[in-house]
Parts: C-alpha cells; sequence; structure tokens
C-alpha cells in the first residue's frame, strides 16, 4: 500500500526484489574470479551490417555470442561443473545458456530471463531465431514461464532462503541455465567494462559496452571495433590456467566470426 507524507512517499518493496536479495547475499560468499578483455569484433558486426543491408534481417549479435560461449564451453565442460555435495561435482552434456530479453511491460522496461537449452547443439541462425521468437512472445506467459516464479513469490522470505540453500545441480540447470550471460553495456557508445555481483553460475560472460580505436591488423594500424567483456568463473571449482584458457577460446571463437560467417545459406555465402 503507498502512503503519501508532505515531502516524500513510502511504496511496497516488490516481492521478487525481496527474494532477489536473499539470492545475491548468498551469491556474494562465492569466491569469484574475473577475467577483463577487449574483443575485437570489427569483423562479426560489419558481417551483421552488410548482411542486414542485402537481405532486410537484423542479426542477433546476441545470438553470435551466446553461440561462441555454447561452442567453447562444449570443449571444456568443466566451466560449467556444479557443486555435488562436498565431494562430487555435475558436468551436464548441455550447455544451457541464460540471458535477458527485455520488454515492455506496463509501459515500462522489463528484463525477462530466458534460457537456451541446448546451445551447443544449435547453429547459430536456430539460437537468433529463438530469440527473436523469445522478443516477442506473450509478456504475460513470457514472465510465468518458469512455475518456480509463481509458487515462490508466495513463500515467506525465511523459507526461502532455506530451500535457497538447499539448491542442487539439477535444480541450478532447470532454472539458471549452467551459463549465464548479461549485456548490460550495449544499450549505450563507447567502451567499458561490468563486474557482476553474483551469479548462481560457475560461468557468467557480462557484455559492456563498443568502443572505436586504432588497432593492428595484419601488420597495419586501422580502426577496430573492440567489445568489453567480463568473464567471471567460480574460483572453489575451476582453476586460474583453465580458466584463461577457456577465455582465449572464447575470444578466437568471436573474433573468427564463429557460426556468423560459417553459415551455408546463399545470402551469407555472397557476404564471406
Amino acid at each position: 500500500m503507498n502512503k503519501q507524507y508532505d515531502d516524500y512517499q513510502v511504496i511496497p518493496y516488490p516481492k521478487l526484489r525481496r527474494l532477489l536479495a536473499v539470492m545475491l547475499r548468498a551469491l556474494q560468499r562465492k569466491p569469484m574470479m574475473h577475467f577483463l578483455l577487449e574483443v575485437d569484433v570489427t569483423r562479426a558486426r560489419q558481417y551483421i551490417r552488410e548482411y542486414k543491408a542485402t537481405t532486410g534481417e537484423r542479426l542477433s549479435f546476441t545470438a553470435f555470442l551466446i553461440a561462441c560461449v555454447a561452442k567453447a564451453v562444449d570443449e571444456n565442460k568443466a566451466v560449467q561443473a556444479y557443486r555435488k555435495g562436498r565431494k562430487h561435482l555435475v558436468l551436464f552434456d548441455e550447455v544451457d545458456v541464460e540471458t535477458q530479453i527485455e520488454r515492455d511491460v506496463a509501459g515500462e522496461k522489463q528484463n525477462i530471463t530466458y534460457i537456451v537449452r541446448a546451445a551447443n547443439r544449435k547453429t547459430f541462425q536456430a539460437i537468433h531465431h529463438e530469440i527473436r521468437a523469445a522478443q516477442v512472445e506473450d509478456v504475460a506467459k513470457a514472465r510465468v514461464g518458469s512455475k518456480a516464479l509463481r509458487w515462490l513469490l508466495f513463500l515467506p522470505t525465511l523459507l526461502f532462503r532455506f530451500l535457497y540453500g538447499m539448491r542442487g545441480p539439477h535444480v541450478l540447470k532447470k532454472y539458471g541455465g549452467t551459463g549465464g550471460t548479461a549485456a548490460l553495456g550495449m544499450f549505450e557508445d563507447g567502451s567499458g567494462w561490468v563486474i557482476p555481483i553474483g551469479h548462481p553460475q560457475t560461468l557468467m560472460m557480462t557484455v559492456g559496452g563498443i568502443g572505436v580505436k586504432p588497432g593492428v591488423v595484419d601488420g597495419h594500424v586501422a580502426i577496430r571495433e573492440y567489445l568489453s567483456l567480463t568473464i567471471s568463473f567460480d574460483h572453489e571449482i575451476i582453476d586460474g590456467a583453465p580458466a584463461a584458457r577457456f577465455t582465449k577460446r572464447l575470444k578466437d571463437l568471436i573474433e573468427g566470426g564463429y557460426g556468423l560467417i560459417e553459415q551455408e545459406g546463399p545470402e551469407l555465402r555472397k557476404l564471406s
């Protein structure tokens, strides 16, 4: 219930935000390891622009990044491992990538969580069409797409805190995927990194801004577009060396236009 006073008002603190606060406090105790890097996305973004000019269709840059993450994880499943008790790790075959899709809800912009299931077994085009479909899905259906969310909102906060502490690998995979992505900086021009507070997954890719500056290509200086990325790992599960190798592989995939420039459609072949 809103209460209006002479110089301020008191409004309800949404139940969903209260549950998220419980989750964030728990996640802040995780020993996170962050890699901040710049990735040359000139080739991929130029390709997306040329494809749109040729076909009229705007390819999803988020889908491209998800395809690259899924490929890199598929080659090293350890980076998406979940703890099972104190003595075991669970390595899932499927790479389920969580992402955020911004939608208009009651006249306001809100993020809706979406999980691309088995992204390592899908082409870029399949992921692209899946995300585009999710962006126009009925908002009411999208918001309650997780049955867990509907009943969690009715739980007392203390009970939710207890149940959240009891979560297991399969529950985490079902409701949070095995890897996460967040595009917090892609709505502004200019480079810049974002370091996430915490996340339930062992692996998280946070997308920052894109800056334009000189770079060296084949021994020559040229203007390039660089994407700021933060790759985060749970240090309880992943050591620095394998995390660095994974990050290097992901960078190579993005800069090489994995899945995007390799498509076999006739429109894409003309631009290769």
